[in-house]
């Protein structure tokens, strides 16, 4: 078995639902009211945080798109926001 991995059970109730189990909520960091999301993949359920699951996705969104806007170093990040926030040069 892997280091990283944790098992645990619940079960299914009459309408479909489960408690998930503390140990699993406390490691993926899920409160009352938060959502989570079910990912499916060769037969196998993820359950993952939501808006740790949207940040992953913006995340991979966004990968490269620094690049292709000519963002490619520090100082050009920084000259852009200077822009934007209307700071003019020293």
């Amino acid at each position: 078995m892997l280091a990283n991995t944790f098992i645990d059970n619940a079960k299914v109730m009459s309408k479909g639902q489960i408690t998930i189990p503390k140990d699993i909520r406390e490691i993926l960091g899920i409160s009352c009211g938060d959502r989570v999301t079910f990912v499916v993949e060769n037969g196998s359920v993820r359950l993952i945080n939501s808006a740790v699951y949207a940040m992953q996705m913006l995340q991979s969104q966004m990968s490269g798109e620094a690049e292709n806007t000519g963002l490619t170093s520090e100082r050009a990040i920084m000259d852009l926001v200077k822009e934007v926030r209307g700071e003019s040069e020293d």
